[in-house]
Order: structure tokens, then sequence, then C-alpha cells
């Protein structure tokens, strides 16, 4: 395959991803590495997309397995399986060589989550005296809440947020909206910032979004998970501060206080329930923890 050819295909790909099936560009970007790396394989091969069989995929699979982690090449798979979908829905194919492809399984991963008593700790450490303080106890008080993703709460703009009715309104993966409570405290919080620290943030600039850096622009992924990751040291929290930290947290503590699985799914967007239902496995490994502390016979 030539390499205008490849990109022409890799570039046609990306763009199916982002407008026909609506995808993250984090998971955008990681299919654009993981099909790149297919392409690169085949072109050693000599072989075109057109021309793959299922035999030419598994001494792929075989390749990439020798140096990617089990969650990465379950990953790779993924991304192999919708690029030859897309070239069948193309017409440039009758049938997807990656159908029958076996995906490595994975061990289920136990997500991190927060006590509650280290999550007041976190909330905490925020100095609402200045517009920095405001905001980052606003953005903390939110995110465990309303359980928002990272993404979808530094993409949040100033009208999604709904003090007087007590909810956000977001949008998440595969452009789906929904609407979230966040309940008094998270409001009293946001509030405090739009009153007190947002306008001191901006300087007399303009922007829709809701959460500000120190310049008045938008404030990144990586800047907010920063700030956690610097609370979490003020905190003294030993436990590693992950992105999705305060979200897990949020879904597990829910389901511990009783809350039903549905609604902690529709809360979290999660298209799939089985998706929500590993928060009940963290939910019953803190039980018996529990029960192995303080039961007289564990």
């Amino acid at each position: 395959m030539k390499r205008f050819e490849k990109d022409l295909l890799l570039d046609s790909f990306i763009s199916h991803l982002r407008v026909e099936r609506g995808l993250s560009e984090n998971t955008i970007r990681a299919y654009s590495g993981d099909l790149g790396r297919l392409l690169s394989f085949l072109e050693k091969k000599r072989l075109s997309p057109a021309s793959v069989t299922r035999e030419n995929l598994e001494t792929y699979v075989a390749t990439i397995k020798r140096s990617l982690s089990p969650r990465s090449t379950a990953r790779n798979l993924s991304a192999v399986r919708m690029f030859f979908r897309f070239l069948v829905t193309e017409g440039i194919i009758d049938q997807s060589p990656a159908r029958f492809l076996d995906t490595p399984k994975l061990p289920r991963r136990l997500p991190d989550i927060l006590s509650p008593k280290e999550v007041d700790l976190l909330l905490s450490q925020p100095d609402p005296r200045d517009p920095l303080g405001l905001r980052d106890k606003a953005m903390l008080e939110l995110l465990y809440a309303t359980g928002l993703r990272v993404s979808e709460l530094v993409g949040l703009q100033v009208h999604q947020a709904n003090l007087e009715a007590g909810y956000v309104r977001t949008m998440g993966k595969g452009s789906k909206e929904r609407m979230v409570p966040m309940g008094t405290k998270a409001a009293e919080s946001l509030r405090e910032y739009l009153k007190d620290g947002r306008g001191k943030l901006l300087k007399g600039k303009r922007s829709r979004k809701l959460f500000l850096n120190s310049r008045g622009k938008p404030l990144s992924r990586q800047g907010l998970w920063k700030i956690i990751k610097k609370y979490g040291r003020m905190a003294g929290i030993r436990k590693e501060i992950r992105p999705h930290l305060l979200r897990h947290s949020f879904a597990s503590h829910l389901l511990e206080g009783g809350a039903d699985l549905r609604a902690v799914q529709l809360m979290l967007g999660h298209a799939d329930i089985t998706t929500t239902q590993i928060y009940t496995h963290v939910t019953r490994e803190h039980l018996r923890r529990i029960h192995e502390r303080h039961h007289p016979r564990p």
C-alpha cells in the first residue's frame, strides 16, 4: 500500500469515527494509533486491507501481544474490528476477516475509590479566599456530586449548570446528553465560584466554558488532573490519584447507600449496565474488609 493511500484510508476511518460513530477525541486518538500499527504491519507484509485474511490478522495479533498489555491488545482488536466493519460499509470488502478473532480475556480490575472520610479531606483542601480556590472547590464538589467524567466537567458551559433546579446537563460518550443532579453542597460551591471567582479569572475576557484557568482560558483535562493530584497530596491521601477517582467513589458510595443500580447507570452515562455492575463488586469487597476488620471471628 502506498503511503498516500494509507494516509487517505486512515483519514477516512477517523472521519467515520468522529462523524458517524460520535466517539470522543481520546478514543479516536487511541484507535488512530492502533490502526496505524495495523497498516504498518500490512505494509511490511505487502498486503492491502482488501486482501487481508483471518490468518493474516491472527499473525498480527500474535505480534502485538509481545509488546502490548492484554488491555491494550483488546483495545487494538476493537479498533481493528471497527476498521474492517467500516470497509464493509464502504463496499471495499464483502465480509470482515476480523469478525471471528478471539479477544484476550482481561482480569476484572476493580477501580480504586476513596472512603467518605478521604473525600471530605480532599474537598476541604481548596482555599475559598481566592478565585482559583473557589474554582477548585466547585470542581471537586461537582465531580463527587455528579460522577461526571473529567472530560465532561472541563467541557461544561455556563448554561449547562442549572443552579435553581440543581442539575447539570452534559454531553457524554457518543454525543448522548444526560442530566445529573448536583446536590446542595455542589450547587452552593458553584454559586460562590460564579459570584466571586469566575469573573476575576476572566479578567474582562469572554468565555462560554464554566471552568477557566488562571489566564481566563478553558481549563484542560491535564490541568484538572494536576489540580486533583495536588489536593490529594495536601490531604495526605496515599492512594494513587487517578482522573476518575471521584467518579468511581461517587458510584460506589451511592450503591453502598442503597441506590438503585439502574439509576447509577443513568447518572454515569453508561450505555450498558454491565459496565456499572463493577461497582457492586467494589461494594461487596468493601463490606468484606469491614467484616474482617470488626468481626470477632473473621
